[in-house]
């Protein structure tokens, strides 16, 4: 286990980060007092995807849901207006 100060720490940090995924304990001290220790980080294993894990989960949505157009007052709206009757400012 190596220790090491802040300022070294600060100055090498890339070659302690190397020295800690390779397996070795870097210690960090503030004067001679250790304040935190650099280890490896665990991989996560990767969960496998399985196609059509959430089928049944959403209700059946009409296709009019994704490609009717939007009502008059709600497309205003996104657009910036007040109403559906004052002229597009774009």
């Amino acid at each position: 286990m190596a220790v090491v100060k802040i300022h070294e720490a600060k100055t090498n940090l890339s070659k302690l980060i190397a020295r800690a995924e390779a397996g070795e304990e870097i210690v960090i001290a503030r004067g001679d007092k250790p304040v935190v220790k650099v280890v490896p980080v665990e991989p996560v294993p990767k969960k496998k995807r399985t196609p059509g894990a959430m089928k049944g989960i959403w209700p059946n949505l009409p296709d009019a849901f994704f490609f009717d157009s939007l009502p008059e007052e709600e497309l205003a709206a996104w657009e910036g207006r007040d109403s559906p009757d004052e002229v597009d400012p774009g």
